[in-house]
């Protein structure tokens, strides 16, 4: 583009000269010979213009080169980021504890996991809804929510924890009072690496409810890896 550019300027100082040499004979040819001063300087006055119209030119070049340089760049660093956000892993899953019916899971001998059956979304498959228990397939810092809805018997007995491996992490419970049908939720922002699991387990005697509604629910997703 520069080269084209300069090009031109040259092509202009060339024609002005032309139109000069032009002038200057036609003068000649009425002055039998003779330049005046006032032709000499018509000439020097037009020679500038054109070598600062040139000039101009040349900065304009410069300047469009500039701008094909930056939208280059910025062209080529759309495209990476374009890879990396095709390349990151996508981790995501939400799920209800009934697929159908209603009534009280629970109570059990010993803590158990709770087995979300109805499947919202399971992105990357690290969900399994015959166990209940999430699988981190690539180490990363992930977001997790859970809820509980309490059983629906005369004195509320409903206590769920949610865990990282064996490690407790945070809790839901309702467990006294003369009221029912009240509920809660908590949520976790951990680091996981890859193998690491994550559960909602439910204490030994209790229960909670849950039917067509969906009160009971388990959800997570990476947010990015490390």
């Amino acid at each position: 583009m520069r080269a084209e550019m300069e090009k031109i300027a040259v092509l202009v100082l060339v024609l002005g000269c032309c139109f000069c040499a032009a002038d200057s004979n036609e003068i000649e040819g009425q002055n039998s010979g003779s330049t005046s001063s006032c032709d000499v300087c018509s000439l020097t006055t037009i020679a500038l213009n054109v070598g600062t119209l040139g000039q101009k030119v040349a900065n304009m070049a410069d300047k469009i080169t500039f701008l094909e340089t930056k939208l280059q760049n910025t062209d080529r660093e759309l495209l990476e980021l374009r890879s990396l956000i095709g390349g990151a892993p996508q981790v995501a899953f939400s799920a209800a504890l009934r697929d159908s019916g209603s009534g009280n899971i629970g109570p059990f001998t010993t803590a158990t996991p709770l087995k979300y059956k109805k499947i919202f979304s399971n992105y990357g498959d690290c969900y399994n809804l015959s166990t209940g228990i999430f699988t981190a397939t690539v180490s990363g810092v992930y977001f997790f929510r859970f809820s509980m809805f309490n059983n629906l018997s005369p004195t509320p007995n409903s206590v769920v924890v949610l865990k990282k491996n064996d490690e407790l992490l945070t809790s839901v419970w309702d467990t006294s009072g003369t009221d029912i049908h009240d509920m809660g939720s908590n949520a976790v922002v951990i680091p996981l690496k890859a193998g690491d699991t994550v559960y909602v387990e439910l204490q030994a005697n209790r229960l909670v409810y849950d039917d067509a509604m969906n009160y009971n629910t388990f959800s997570g997703f990476l947010l990015f890896t490390m």
